[in-house]
């Protein structure tokens, strides 16, 4: 089997369920398998997979282990040469696996390959890429050195601005949102560390992988839309959660330091003002509704001010704020990806509809919760 993937659950049905259907379309031309594993949620994602997706290998745990622990059991049961361990609350488009996986056959030594992420209203996101965060490299991030001196290289290391966004090559950390790896180096590297819970084990399974003399890859020449926010909520528990995970990342791999401590504290302190000043000054009125669809039969179309079936007969008007709504029946997911990404603007917010569900998701910025309207329920 070339390729399993597997994706851990945790309440975020009806994200897992547009994720489900992505993958299901992108792995059609390989040899395959798709992997979810909960952990124990409190929604009914464990009843819609059975329901939905009988065909697709559901574990069920009966507690939350967290990100390491639930993804190293799905990979004991993976049988690919390839790996996925991919978000819940993200979406692949159809030839995303593919390309990903001839890059990865033409490499040596190969550790883990990333690819380029975009949030929910199509923008680039920084930690598609990034390098080894020693105590210096944290420092730049968290008081925003590298967005002061983005060309110098004492101060660019934390995003792996070496590279652009659109440009292929080396980096050091990827993402665990979105990772592929040989399945023989997951558990050569005893896959990921379960004494941390979550935020830093994709660093240190990066980490741990060039430690094996592998070279880590970004990739991009596909895109995958990273909701985040849905399952990470970006408030002071995140921050404290955030800021003990790294912790546990230098007291691992680097020397302890009180005053690195204290400069974390204080930059977890700035942090958190400035995301919570952020999400005040955010604006989500919408002036206009439009969505892309091939048949007037979608259960909303009667509520919406204008309706497209082309990506061509759009322009953006600046002047208004517009909520684009997807009918992801109607087009490819690589079509809605590529979409997003060319028409990506601050007066722009990107939704998905699914008819099986009948319901609308997406997100509005890349820090905030993904929003799930349940139309069924305004009937």
């Amino acid at each position: 089997m070339q390729l399993s993937v597997i994706i851990l659950n945790y309440n975020v049905r009806y994200f897992l369920e547009l994720c489900v259907l992505s993958v299901q379309k992108a792995v059609q031309n390989l040899d395959a398998e798709i992997i979810v594993i909960d952990n124990n949620s409190s929604d009914d994602s464990c009843a819609m997979m059975k329901q939905r997706f009988q065909n697709i290998k559901l574990i069920e745990n009966n507690d939350n282990f967290g990100f390491p622990k639930g993804n190293n059991i799905a990979v004991a049961a993976a049988k690919g040469e390839y790996i996925c361990i991919l978000n819940p609350d993200t979406v692949v488009a159809e030839d995303t696996f593919e390309k990903v996986l001839a890059f990865a056959k033409s490499k040596t030594e190969l550790g883990i390959v990333g690819c380029k992420l975009i949030d929910g209203t199509g923008n680039f996101l920084l930690e598609s890429k990034r390098g080894i965060p020693t105590p210096w490299v944290a420092i730049t991030k968290i008081f925003g050195l590298y967005k002061i001196f983005p060309n110098i290289s004492s101060f660019n290391k934390y995003y792996a601005q070496h590279l652009d966004e659109n440009q292929t090559g080396k980096v050091d950390i990827l993402v665990g949102a979105f990772m592929v790896m040989k399945r023989d180096l997951y558990n050569e590297l005893g896959g990921f560390d379960e004494n941390c819970f979550m935020y830093s084990d994709d660093i240190d399974l990066s980490y741990r992988s060039l430690q094996k003399g592998k070279s880590n890859y970004y990739f991009h020449e596909t895109t995958v839309i990273h909701y985040k926010g849905e399952s990470t909520v970006r408030d002071k528990n995140y921050i404290k959660h955030f800021r003990k995970a790294m912790q546990f990342f230098y007291n691992k791999h680097f020397r302890k330091s009180i005053v690195f401590d204290f400069v974390m504290k204080c930059g977890s302190f700035i942090f958190s003002v400035v995301k919570k000043n952020q999400q005040k000054n955010r604006i989500f009125s919408i002036d206009e509704t439009i969505l892309f669809t091939k048949g007037s039969s979608s259960t909303f179309a009667s509520s919406v001010d204008i309706i497209y079936s082309r990506f061509d007969d759009f322009r953006i008007n600046s002047t208004i704020s517009c909520e684009i709504i997807f009918d992801t029946t109607c087009f490819t997911y690589k079509e809605i990806i590529s979409f997003m990404e060319k028409s990506k603007s601050v007066t722009v917010t990107f939704k998905n509809f699914l008819p099986s569900s009948n319901v609308v998701i997406g997100s509005n910025h890349a820090n905030d919760i993904g929003q799930v309207l349940n139309l069924s329920k305004l009937e």
